[in-house]
């Protein structure tokens, strides 16, 4: 048996699919510049092209939050930097490939050896991208694996994010592959797939041939190629078991979140496009608890998305929730989410500086379009408008202001708009959850970003490998900080939800539901699992228990 890191999405036994990446044999070479110039500029253009091809025929598999790393290779093959390195290369009279080799090596040198996650799959990003304008300066083919026209368990040295969206999850039963890790992209697209995976397998590429008979049980990270008549036994018990606690959520799936006592808590999603909406309808979401609306802006290439095209979105995802509440995020951009059509300015501390509502208020030409678009689709059902981080009761009733004012200018206009639509704020920055009280007599709802909540109470990075430590979201002093949010709205009759991974972690259901939270969201994934623990809890026995924690003085 080998061992490896497991994305706990089941178990599948079948036969291996060998994937193999041809092995470039690139020596120094020199060319002629002129030529050289524009054999990259080809091999660039055509890069562009595949990566585009790829994200275009993965939309419909994927979240646009797993998309955005094709957005992320693009923003690589057209960075300056990386082609201007090239090119100076070449001028020095060296061939493309030996230039584009050179130059990617290095850059790839110098993620070589870190610890931290992020930087980790940076590294990867680049070997991916890099090898791509390669194989088309060279003219070879990359394998494909949308040609697999049976059903298989593909073995890899690794996947790439565009092997991972070419996956045919109807003939893939799953994946293993001997480098990775349980933040690689590949890991987390299979996770979308719903396709069981482990990765970081050492010795899986040697000891597996092309036709092996291969158990993947992703749930422990064991893989057993050749398996015995026992292994093949046991895992096929492990199977069925699995599958059947699976088949037994779907009898949730249009059940209301209700407890043993008869608190009734809603459980939404968190979505990025319209395409994640079936997903959410499918796992029985009783709402949209956050639409990311940046996804829109990120998927430009040129400017930023007009009134009409953000209207016909918006009104799409209201109709297809058929008069379920849907909380949509205003422009949340800035800090990791840059654009390729504006640039910011260079901040020493981006995470904390002109993002997100900072940036609407500042550039409300910019916000005026989205907010006209909310307002005109309001009318196909029911809307929540949301703003991220407010730190201050001023930006809130500025940012209210704002939207009433654009609502009386389409009420002259003639343009009909609900009078029913909320509006309201994400507590992220801890300074709004200490005011939560105050901040309620002019918000309509909150809903709390414990990710970042949890980054800014404890001054730490939950990426960095050096402080993840410090990444506790059942911290004594974020439970406070939460509750305190919870009881500011209740204060004054609002309802209070939670849209960070919080909500959707099962050790926490208890505590949350002791403090008396409304509503949970969270990917369409774990809807079915937090239903399923909420509605066998007792809230007043959760808020008897909270109440005899640290939380009182």
């Amino acid at each position: 048996m080998l061992k490896g890191i497991g994305t706990k999405n089941g178990i599948q036994i079948g036969k291996v699919y060998k994937f193999e990446k041809p092995s470039l044999s690139i020596k120094e070479e020199k060319g002629e510049a002129q030529e050289e110039m524009i054999k990259l500029e080809r091999a660039i253009t055509k890069t562009i092209e595949d990566i585009e091809t790829i994200k275009k025929n993965a939309v419909h598999l994927f979240s646009n939050a797993d998309l955005e790393i094709f957005d992320a290779h693009l923003s690589m093959v057209n960075d300056p930097e990386y082609l201007g390195q090239i090119k100076e290369t070449i001028n020095k009279g060296y061939s493309a490939v030996w230039s584009t080799k050179i130059v990617s090596d290095n850059m790839y040198e110098m993620f070589v050896g870190v610890e931290d996650e992020y930087l980790k799959e940076r590294k990867e990003d680049i070997k991916d991208v890099s090898t791509r304008v390669l194989c088309n300066l060279l003219g070879v083919d990359l394998p494909d694996l949308s040609i697999i026209n049976e059903k298989v368990i593909v073995v890899a040295d690794e996947l790439t994010p565009a092997d991972t969206a070419k996956l045919n999850r109807e003939l893939v039963l799953g994946f293993v592959t001997e480098k990775g890790s349980r933040n690689s992209h590949s890991a987390i697209m299979a996770e979308s797939l719903g396709i069981p995976c482990v990765v970081a397998c050492e010795g899986i590429v040697s000891s597996s041939n092309h036709g092996d008979t291969i158990i993947v049980d992703s749930n422990n990270g064991d893989v057993v190629v050749n398996p015995s008549d026992e292994d093949l036994h046991n895992y096929g018990i492990a199977k069925e078991k699995y599958e059947n606690e699976i088949e037994g959520l779907k009898s949730l799936k249009d059940k209301e979140t209700i407890t043993l006592d008869k608190r009734k808590i809603e459980i939404a999603a968190n979505i990025g496009s319209p395409d994640d909406l079936y997903s959410a309808i499918e796992n029985g979401a009783e709402g949209v608890g956050l639409l990311r609306t940046e996804v829109l802006y990120l998927n430009k290439n040129d400017c930023f998305p007009n009134e009409e095209e953000q209207f016909e979105v918006y009104k799409k995802v209201l109709e297809l929730m058929n008069g379920k509440r849907v909380v949509i995020r205003t422009l949340d951009i800035g800090g990791d989410k840059e654009l390729n059509y504006f640039k910011f300015e260079n901040e020493t501390n981006p995470f904390l500086g002109y993002r997100a509502i900072r940036f609407c208020l500042d550039r409300k030409d910019i916000f005026k379009d989205q907010i006209r678009a909310l307002l005109r689709a309001s009318v196909y059902g029911k809307l929540a408008i949301m703003f991220p981080m407010i730190a201050t009761i001023d930006e809130f009733k500025e940012a209210k202001e704002f939207v009433l004012t654009q609502k009386e200018e389409l009420l002259k206009e003639g343009v009909k708009v609900s009078d029913e639509i909320e509006i309201g704020m994400m507590v992220e920055v801890p300074a709004a959850a200490v005011l939560a009280d105050e901040f309620a007599k002019y918000a309509d709802f909150f809903s709390i970003g414990t990710n970042d909540l949890v980054q800014y109470s404890m001054a730490a990075d939950r990426l960095s490998s050096k402080v993840n430590y410090l990444y506790q979201p059942l911290n004594p002093s974020i439970l406070r900080l939460i509750k305190m949010t919870i009881d500011g709205a209740h204060k004054n009759g609002k309802w209070c939800g939670i849209c960070g991974e919080l909500a959707s972690d099962e050790e926490a259901c208890e505590i949350l539901l002791g403090f008396g939270i409304d509503e949970l969201s969270m990917p369409a994934a774990k809807i079915l699992p937090i239903r399923k623990k909420m509605i066998w809890l007792s809230y007043d026995k959760a808020k008897e228990k909270i109440d005899n924690l640290i939380l009182k003085d």
